[in-house]
């Protein structure tokens, strides 16, 4: 069994991870490095706010960054956070596919099926 410690340091990963942009940036992120403005063109926000989002991601260590002149490129810093968010895309597409066909939502009721007289 996990220690609490371990289950309090892997809440705070799932947290970090639960902001669209961030995970955007990690699928970015997945075969290559990129600049604050190559990511800003790639998850549609402007430089700011991706290099908000990159300091978070690098305080949790889920990135790296290598300076080449004035530029600097980020880059994941293992293979853990992509895993992580590969294994959350594949758990939503298995949880739409489930979800029964409604039109008002996950919570609606499933319509009755139609009197056959």
């Amino acid at each position: 069994m996990a220690t609490p410690e371990y289950v309090d340091l892997a809440v705070e990963v799932f947290s970090m991870l639960a902001e669209p942009t961030r995970v955007r940036i990690i699928l970015a992120l997945r075969d290559q490095e990129l600049s604050v403005g190559q990511l800003a063109d790639e998850v549609g926000k402007a430089p700011a706010a991706v290099s908000q989002h990159l300091a978070k991601l690098r305080l949790a260590r889920m990135v790296t960054t290598r300076q080449a002149g004035q530029r600097i490129f980020y880059s994941l810093t293992n293979e853990h956070a992509m895993q992580l968010v590969t294994d959350a895309l594949f758990q939503a597409e298995h949880a739409v596919e489930e979800m029964p066909h409604t039109t008002g939502g996950p919570d609606a009721p499933v319509p009755a099926e139609p009197d056959p007289r």
